[in-house]
């Protein structure tokens, strides 16, 4: 019973740790040029120190996330409290949310970006926050808001 039990930790663990090792980018610039060349929205992750942390626990440290995530959009954080981004960071990702209409951290919100002339132009696509019931349920939730046709 120990020998099964140690092979298929051996086999379930590098998923497992791969599920909490998410790539969350943190330079919208960055995210936008991933997200248009991977043609995937992006999900963008409001958040600040000291809100609560359900949704990093409850859905995203989750590997159903992960290969959610992984297939269907590009994965950014945006730390309003981050005291090592820059003053020019920071005020970006605050007139972000407000463009976004976020006003509970945390907050997600879908959507897709594009560029011309230096001026950037953002498609929303809906928003969710934290909700009980799990990954799968916020999942489902997550793509009815970028599939809503189907």
């Amino acid at each position: 019973m120990t020998k099964k039990l140690l092979i298929l930790l051996f086999f379930l663990g590098p998923f497992m740790m791969k599920a909490q090792n998410l790539a969350w980018r943190t330079n919208m610039t960055d995210a936008i040029a991933i997200s248009n060349d991977q043609r995937k929205p992006m999900l963008i992750l409001f958040t600040a120190s000291g809100v609560p942390e359900n949704l990093q626990n409850e859905i995203f440290k989750t590997p159903d996330f992960a290969v959610w995530s992984r297939d269907n959009v590009i994965l950014v954080k945006l730390d309003l409290s981050d005291v090592n981004a820059s003053e020019s960071d920071r005020e970006q990702n605050v007139k972000l949310k407000n463009a976004f209409g976020v006003e509970d951290l945390p907050e997600v919100c879908f959507a897709l970006a594009s560029v011309r002339k230096n001026k950037t132009t953002f498609s929303a696509l809906g928003k969710i926050a934290y909700k009980p019931g799990g990954a799968k349920a916020w999942i489902a939730e997550s793509n009815s808001i970028l599939h809503p046709a189907e």
